[in-house]
């Protein structure tokens, strides 16, 4: 876990590419049923985290998700996307299209950047 308040929990999926999940503190199944002031707090996370991974990472695409057909609790996926991405164009979940090409620069440091953002 990187950061949590009273509303929202966010960790780090571990992957090629930066990645971060946004958990509600409350084990709800759907969006419908978050109160405004969780949907204000997933938005206002949710643009922080995009913004800062497209000037830090200078990511081709954020991708941004909310499944849990397989853990039903509310929780959003940010990832930044690039064209030499293991999965691109497909989804992370998808296909693998090639061996990953990547340099990026420190995840570590991206995510204590994050962290002071909130």
């Amino acid at each position: 876990m990187i950061y949590e308040n009273t509303l929202v929990t966010l960790e780090i999926e571990p992957s090629e590419i930066p990645w971060v999940k946004i958990f509600t503190k409350r084990k709800i199944k759907e969006f419908s049923q978050c109160s405004t002031e969780e949907k204000m707090e997933i938005f206002r996370i949710i643009d922080i985290i995009e913004k800062s991974m497209l000037d830090y990472f200078n990511a081709d695409k954020i991708n941004i998700a909310s499944f849990g057909n397989l853990l039903p609790h509310v929780h959003w996926h940010v990832m930044a996307r690039f064209e030499t991405d293991s999965y691109f164009p497909e989804p992370m979940w998808g296909v693998k299209q090639r061996e990953a090409n990547l340099d990026l620069p420190s995840f570590e440091v991206f995510f204590n950047q994050l962290k002071e953002r909130l």
